[in-house]
């Protein structure tokens, strides 16, 4: 009977991690590249999601401003 290589089958254990990691990174650039491609995606769409009107809860009003909450 033939000894077992254990060497051989780790390193091949190894080779497939590494192309999976591979292959795994180029799809998520691919991923990330691609709204960046896209301008009708994004065009006209600017949210502002602080309203400056409204200070946040527990930050102090600005300078002039009465403190709604006194």
């Amino acid at each position: 009977m033939a000894k077992p290589n254990y060497a051989f089958e780790k390193r091949q254990r190894e080779l497939e991690k590494k192309r999976k990691k591979e292959e795994k990174a180029q799809r998520k650039a691919a991923g990330q590249a691609q709204p960046a491609e896209d301008p009708a995606a994004t065009a006209g769409e600017t949210v502002d999601p602080v309203d400056p009107a409204d200070p946040a809860e527990g930050q102090a009003p600005a300078a002039g401003e009465a403190d709604p909450a006194r």
